[in-house]
């Protein structure tokens, strides 16, 4: 889904080896250059999360897709454009990829990922499903 929405996906060395298995060849991974503030950024976040945030400070015209809640206070605090797993759902519903994102989000559900009632509320009808 995540190509199908976005094309180009670009991550980091830190996200891939944390992924632990080969990524798609439509994944490019790449190396932060600012190893500075990705290291003031892991003082805050996760080792992962402070990576994406700092190559999303790197490039310009790009969507973050972070879902730790923390991070996303630091994007937010960042001014960078950002979205979250049930964003990325939605945007596939707007895009006419997907019929509904119900099935993705119940899918969601079963494993660790954590949604809030309000959340799940707010995500179906901003794909017009309530």
């Amino acid at each position: 889904m995540l190509q199908r929405v976005y094309g180009k996906i670009i991550t980091t060395t830190e996200i891939a080896a944390e992924f632990g298995e080969k990524l798609p060849d439509w994944v490019e991974v790449v190396v932060v250059k600012d190893k500075l503030r990705q290291q003031l950024l892991n003082m805050q976040i996760d080792k992962g999360e402070s990576s994406a945030i700092a190559l999303a400070l790197e490039t310009s015209e790009n969507t973050l897709i972070i879902d730790d809640y923390k991070a996303r206070k630091v994007a937010e605090q960042l001014s960078l454009n950002f979205t979250g797993t049930i964003g990325v759902i939605i945007k596939a519903k707007h895009l006419g990829l997907i019929e509904s994102i119900k099935p993705y989000i119940n899918k969601i559900k079963e494993t660790n990922f954590r949604i809030s009632t309000d959340l799940e509320t707010k995500a179906l009808i901003e794909a017009n499903e309530h």
